[in-house]
Order: C-alpha cells, then structure tokens, then sequence
C-alpha cells in the first residue's frame, strides 16, 4: 500500500475526531526552523486560533488499526473496516511535504491503539520528534494523548507538542462499560491530571529560566459524543465544568454521534446526528467561558436537556424574566452579559461608550448589541425600544424567529483532503 493510499484511509478515519484547534499557540517564526502558527493558508482541515485567525491542519491517525473493541467507533477491532498505518518516517515527510506546497500550517495527529497504548504513543514521538528536529518544523501540533500511557511518554509527547488532549467521549462510567470495556474513568483522568500539573510547572520555569522547554504550552482539550448514550444535557454540561474547574482544560468538544457501526446500544443507523443538541451544547460551552454562567444555571434536575427552540441564554432569560429589564448605563459588566443580543465585545464598548455619556436604545445597535433579541430584556436611559408591546408569549415567538436561520444544516460536512478527480 502506497503512502497516497494510507493517506485517504487514514484522514478519512479521523474525521469523526472534533477535537480539532489551535488555540492558544504561541509559535512564532524562528531563526533555522520552518513554519509558524502566526499564518494561514489554504488546506485540509480549517480550524481557528484564540485570536480568530483560520489556521489549517493535516488532521490524521497514525494508524486505524486498534486492539479496544469501542463499540461506537468505526476504528473499532470487530468493524470490518481497511487498515492502514503509517511509519513515523512517513507520516513526518508527509506533514513537511504538505506543507511545502502550502496546504497546510500543523498537524493534528491522532491514533487508533496499536498493541499497546505505549507502543502507540512511542511511534508518536517518534514521528513528531522527526518533524521537530530532523525538519526543524516549528508549526502547530496537537497531539493525542491515550488513556493508560506511561506517565514518563506522556511527559515526552507533551514537550513535542504545542497541546495535547485525551477524550474522555462518553459523558459516564456505565456508559464507558458498556461501550467501551478497555477504557476506564482512571486511565482517563490520570493522564487529564498530569499533563495540568506539567503544565503549571512549565510556566513556572519559564518565569525563572526564558529558554526552558514548554511542555503542551495551549494547553489541552478533550472531547464528548453526545448522542451515544442517553446521558442528558445536564449531565454532560455538569460534566465540562468540572472538566474546567478541576483539570484547567481550555476546550471541552462536543461530537454529535454518527451512526458508522451497528450495536444493539447504540442509535440505529438511519437515526439523523443531533446537531441541533451538539449546537446547543457549544453554545452553553460558551457561556460557562465567557459570561460567567454555572451548568446548574442552565439546567438543572426539573428541566436536564435544552430547549431545541431557543438557544440556552435565551432560555436561561426566559425563565428569569424577573431580572430583568437590565439598565444599561447602570448595569455591571457581569449583568450585562446576562442580556441576551449583548456579547463580549458589546458589553464591554457599552461600558466604554456610557462613560462619553447616556446611551440610548438608539446607539446600541452601532456598539454590536443584537436587538432583536435584546430589546425584551434592557432599558437604555429608562426606556425600552419605541412601539414594544409584548408579552412572555410573544417573546419566545420572537426568540425562535430569531434564532432559526443561525440554526445548523441537517447534514454535516466533512471536508475532503482531495479533489474528485484525485480520487477517481
């Protein structure tokens, strides 16, 4: 089998993978080495930086060939699926070949387990160790690290790597024995644990020593199935803030499950993936980031899964129209991002702007806020938009007019590594 041919099995297999980011490099152009993470170009996989930019990755598996028997995934030993696997030689002259011809700018690297989870992960330093210092590359990696890896490898992929990340991918325990009878909540949590604590002594050595080695310095991230298992919303959102609270993990991803293999516990194959749920999933995800929300907020144990109708700050609004309406010349910042139509960047030009003087419901789509959802739920300088009648009915009629264009197409994407006529 020829490297071409690996090539298309092995990133056709890695598209169920979301975990896909590169947030938070730092890699910067450097004397004697090739590729940065301060550019993009056009390629395979696009993915984007915490600054916004579209960074593009190869996004890859070493091999599909796996010794776990996951009954959810299509890399899974009793699937009858083409194997492939690259030697760490191969995969490394690849990445570099790619990105001589400018398709992409990093890799994502990720890996069925082949004989053992060391044995796998020592083929992965390998190859990264190739790129980083017989290619002397310097762009983005994002490497996987596998549940039950020696501790001192995971330390060794972690210094190649600009972030790691272990998928949990079933939200519970019985769902993991059940699906998933060679992965254990330990093996999952302990490497989730080190890497946090390697990673805070990295920073630490960097304060007293500028050129020590980073160790994953974006971070790592992990990655959820939603749709496998019956696990609700509520589980999984209590779920990511306790990954965010106790491991300091930067993205938790949400994958809505595809139907590629037949199980009696698992969705049927003509069962539709629920995109619509996975979207309302990132958009809480959002919240518990950035606008100080806590999962219990959101959900709790009366109401566990989201309203498909209205995204969950709306909802959140709608079941707490006492606190509202907010003034937003008085508001603090933390109330302002409680308004649904006012995000981030527009509370904070609001707080801006009201220091020149008294905003008004006039000037507030000019600084972002979203009135059509907003104008429910703040006053500017005492008042609320001229004309407004509405009641709690008419509100949410509003929302879910709203909402339903920003809404995901039925059927996902996955974008192909090569044209049409490549693959004839």
């Amino acid at each position: 089998m020829d490297v071409l041919e690996k090539l298309t099995i092995l990133t056709d297999a890695a598209k169920y993978d979301a975990a896909c980011t590169s947030s938070g490099g730092t890699r910067t152009a450097k004397k004697g080495y090739i590729g940065n993470t301060s550019t993009a170009s056009a390629g395979c996989c696009h993915t984007f930086s915490a600054d916004g930019r579209c960074v593009t990755l190869l996004k890859v598996l070493l091999t599909n060939c796996c010794v776990y028997d996951c009954k959810y995934c299509v890399n899974c030993r009793s699937n009858e699926t083409r194997r492939a696997a690259f030697t760490p030689e191969e995969l490394a002259d690849l990445t570099i070949q790619f990105y001589r011809r400018n398709y992409i700018e990093g890799l994502f690297l990720s890996s069925g387990v082949f004989r053992s989870p060391d044995y796998t992960t020592e083929l992965m330093i390998r190859c990264l160790a190739l790129l980083r210092e017989r290619y002397r590359f310097n762009g983005y990696i994002h490497a996987k690290a596998i549940p039950g890896t020696a501790p001192e490898l995971v330390e060794r992929l972690g210094f190649l790597a600009d972030r790691l990340s272990v998928n949990i991918e079933l939200p519970s325990e019985a769902g993991l024995r059940a699906l998933a009878p060679d992965k254990t909540k330990g093996a999952i949590l302990a490497p989730m644990r080190q890497i946090q604590t390697r990673n805070r002594q990295s920073r630490e050595e960097l304060v007293k020593y500028r050129h020590a080695p980073r160790f994953a310095p974006a971070g790592q991230s992990t990655q959820l199935i939603v749709g496998a298992t019956r696990d609700t919303d509520f589980h999984i959102l209590r779920l990511t803030q306790g990954l965010y609270d106790r491991y300091g993990l930067k993205r938790v991803f949400y994958s809505a499950y595809v139907p590629v293999v037949e199980h009696a516990l698992l969705p049927a194959k003509d069962v539709k993936p629920p995109l619509l749920r996975e979207h309302r999933l990132y958009q809480a995800d959002w919240l518990l980031r950035f606008y100080g929300f806590r999962a219990e907020e959101l959900l709790d144990e009366a109401r566990q899964d989201f309203d498909a109708r209205v995204d969950p700050k709306c909802a959140w609004a709608l079941a707490h129209l006492d606190f509202f309406p907010v003034e937003v010349n008085t508001a603090a910042y933390e109330t302002l991002l409680r308004v649904p139509g006012i995000g981030v960047t527009s509370a904070r030009r609001i707080l801006s702007a009201r220091r020149v003087g008294p905003l008004h419901v006039d000037n507030l789509k000019r600084l972002g806020v979203v009135m059509k959802r907003a104008q429910y739920f703040l006053t500017a300088s005492g008042r609320m938009a001229e004309g407004l009648r509405f009641t709690p009915d008419s509100v949410l009629r509003g929302l879910i007019a709203a909402e339903r264009p920003l809404l995901p197409q039925e059927e996902a994407v996955q974008l192909s590594l090569f044209d049409q006529a490549d693959t004839a």
